[in-house]
C-alpha cells in the first residue's frame, strides 16, 4: 500500500475519533467512554495492517471463515477482533475460538448452540443482544420495533441471561439506511429506551452497552447514547467490491 493511502487512514481515524469524543462531550459523558470498533469487512490484510497502525485495537467482521483467515495472518495479540455479522449456527465454534466479543447473539437458538460452543472450549463470551428496532424484515434481532410488546421479550431473555458462558453486557441495533442521519436518530432513542426497560426487569445482567451507528450515521448515535460504534467506510474507505461497481 502506498504512503499516501496509509496517511489517509489515518487521519480518517484521528478525524472519526475526534467526532466521537465531541459527541461524548455533548451528550454528557466522560471522554474516552464511547469504544471504536473499525469495521474490516472485505477489506484486505494490507488495509487492516494500516488501521492497526492508525491506532485501530478493535476490529469488526461481519463473515466467520473470512475473518478467522485475517486473524490467522495478523496475530495481533493486542487486538480485539469482534463479530458483528449474522452468526449461523454451524460456525459457533470457531466464533468461540477466535472472537473476543459478539455483538449479533439474535436468537435463543443461536445463544444455545454458542453456551455449549463455550463450555466445550472452555470461556465466557462477552456478547451484545440484537435487536431489530425498525421492523425492517431484512434485519435480523429480536423483535423490539413495537415497544408495547417489549414485556414478551421477558421470557425470551431470561434462559439467555442465565447462561454461565454468555456474559450479555447490553445490546446491538442497526437500523434502516437514512440519507440523512438525522433520520436514524429515533431508532437510538428507542434502544435506549429499551436498554432502561430491560435493566429494571433484570437486575442480574449489565445492560450497560449500547452498540449502535455507523459510518453514516454514528455521531447521532452517540448523542443518543451509544458506548460503541462500528465505523468502517469513513476510515477506510470503499471496499474492494464498493469500488468495482462504483455503489
Amino acid at each position: 500500500m502506498n504512503e499516501s493511502k496509509i496517511s489517509t487512514i489515518k487521519e480518517r481515524f484521528r478525524r472519526v475519533g475526534d467526532q466521537i469524543e465531541e459527541a461524548t462531550l455533548r451528550s454528557g459523558r466522560a471522554p474516552g467512554s464511547v469504544q471504536l470498533v473499525t469495521v474490516t469487512k472485505s477489506q484486505s490484510v494490507e488495509v487492516i495492517r494500516s488501521a492497526i497502525s492508525a491506532g485501530a485495537t478493535r476490529l469488526g467482521e461481519n463473515y466467520v471463515e473470512e475473518a478467522v483467515a485475517k486473524i490467522d495472518v495478523i496475530k495481533e495479540p493486542a487486538i480485539q477482533w469482534h463479530m458483528i455479522g449474522h452468526i449461523q449456527s454451524r460456525k459457533t465454534e470457531l466464533v468461540a475460538q477466535y472472537f473476543d466479543m459478539v455483538h449479533s447473539l439474535d436468537s435463543t437458538k443461536l445463544a444455545r448452540r454458542l453456551e455449549n460452543t463455550c463450555v466445550k472450549v472452555g470461556r465466557i463470551m462477552p456478547a451484545l443482544l440484537e435487536v431489530n428496532v425498525s421492523g425492517e424484515e431484512s434485519k435480523f434481532g429480536f423483535s423490539a420495533w413495537d415497544e408495547r410488546l417489549w414485556p414478551e421479550l421477558e421470557p425470551e431473555f431470561g434462559p439467555i441471561l442465565a447462561m454461565p458462558h454468555l456474559s450479555i453486557l447490553g445490546l446491538m441495533t442497526m437500523p434502516p439506511f437514512q440519507d440523512d442521519p438525522e433520520k436514524t436518530r429515533p431508532y437510538f432513542q428507542r434502544m435506549r429506551r429499551l436498554q432502561n426497560f430491560l435493566a429494571a426487569r433484570f437486575l442480574q445482567a449489565s445492560w450497560t452497552e449500547l452498540s449502535m451507528g455507523t459510518s453514516t450515521d454514528f455521531i447521532p448515535a452517540v448523542e443518543e447514547g451509544a458506548t460503541i460504534v462500528r465505523v468502517g467506510r469513513s476510515i477506510l474507505g470503499l471496499r474492494p467490491v464498493e469500488e468495482l461497481y462504483d455503489i
